[in-house]
C-alpha cells in the first residue's frame, strides 16, 4: 500500500474592503465572484483587524494574498499591514476608473475588478 500526502498547496486568500459606498460593494462582489469561480478563496478581513487566531494562521499560511479596496482610505490594505502581512498585491478600484460615489453597481464594473484581482492572483 503506497501513502500519499493528503495535503493540498495552500490557498490563494483575497481581501475585500465591504464599506458603505458603491466601490466597497463592487469591490466585495467582484472577490465573492472570484471565490465563486475558484480563482483564489475570499477571506475574513474582519478576523484580521480582530487578530483571530485561525483566520491569522491560516492568512500567513497562504501562497498568496491579494487585498481589494474600494476608495483610497485603502481600508483592506492597511488592516494587513497593521496585522503584520506586508507581501500581498493591492487593487485599489479608483486606479480602474471607479470611483466612490460615482460608481454605479454593475455586472461590468464587477467583471473588471474581478479580471484585476485574477490578474493579481496570476502574479502571486
Amino acid at each position: 500500500m503506497s501513502v500519499q500526502c493528503a495535503c493540498s498547496a495552500a490557498p490563494k486568500l483575497v481581501f475585500s474592503c465591504s464599506g458603505a459606498a458603491d466601490v466597497g460593494e463592487i469591490a466585495d462582489q467582484a472577490v465573492r465572484l472570484v471565490s465563486r469561480e475558484g480563482r483564489g478563496k475570499m477571506f475574513c478581513l474582519a478576523g484580521i483587524g480582530g487578530r483571530v487566531s485561525g483566520i491569522m494562521r491560516s492568512t500567513e499560511a497562504a501562497s498568496g494574498i491579494v487585498a481589494v479596496d474600494g476608495c483610497p482610505l485603502n481600508c483592506a490594505r492597511k488592516s494587513l499591514e497593521e496585522a503584520g502581512f506586508t507581501e500581498f498585491k493591492h487593487v485599489q478600484l479608483a486606479a480602474l476608473g471607479l470611483n466612490k460615489g460615482q460608481s454605479a453597481v454593475t455586472q461590468e464594473s464587477i467583471r473588471l475588478v474581478a479580471d484585476s484581482v485574477n490578474a493579481m492572483l496570476d502574479a502571486v
